[in-house]
């Protein structure tokens, strides 16, 4: 009796360790369930980031050589051309008119214009939402790219 009572209580202080597996791996199958969820979701804001990227740069490209021919001078040993920002804007307008835009939501033009008068300098933003809610990923953020073209004449 006394020899039951001693390894009893052993198993009452020390615990059972058995079904203790089961527990590790239910744990581990959530963690790995976690990450994969994780990546996925940063996987999908670098892609629609670089598809933001590339829709920013062609319309900054299309801005860039928004110009008239009697816009262009020679200056030094070169050509160049004087950009407008009404011209710039309205070459960006027509880009994103007949461009795919994939899964971007609300695109918007947050600024479209000539800063030193050769070059275009567009900046767009979009929500980006992920594939799969879970607590850790939020409900959308909004990301925002620029690009810079630059016509060159020669």
């Amino acid at each position: 009796m006394r020899r039951y009572l001693r390894e009893r209580l052993r198993l009452t202080v020390l615990g059972d360790e058995r079904g203790s597996s089961l527990v590790l791996t239910i744990f581990y199958g959530a963690f790995a369930l976690l990450l994969i969820l994780l990546v996925v979701a940063a996987t999908s804001l670098s892609l629609d980031r670089n598809r933001l990227f590339g829709i920013a740069d062609g319309a900054a490209l299309a801005g860039a050589e928004a110009f008239e021919l009697s816009a262009v001078s020679t200056a030094g040993e070169g050509f160049t051309a004087a950009l407008q920002d009404a011209a710039v804007q309205q070459a960006v307008q027509e880009h994103l008119a007949v461009v795919p835009r994939g899964s971007l939501e609300e695109l918007v033009v947050e600024s479209a214009g000539t800063p030193d008068g050769v070059s275009a300098e567009v900046t767009l933003s979009a929500w980006w939402r992920p594939p799969m809610l879970t607590m850790l990923v939020p409900a959308g953020i909004r990301i925002e790219v620029t690009a810079t073209a630059r016509s060159v004449l020669r």
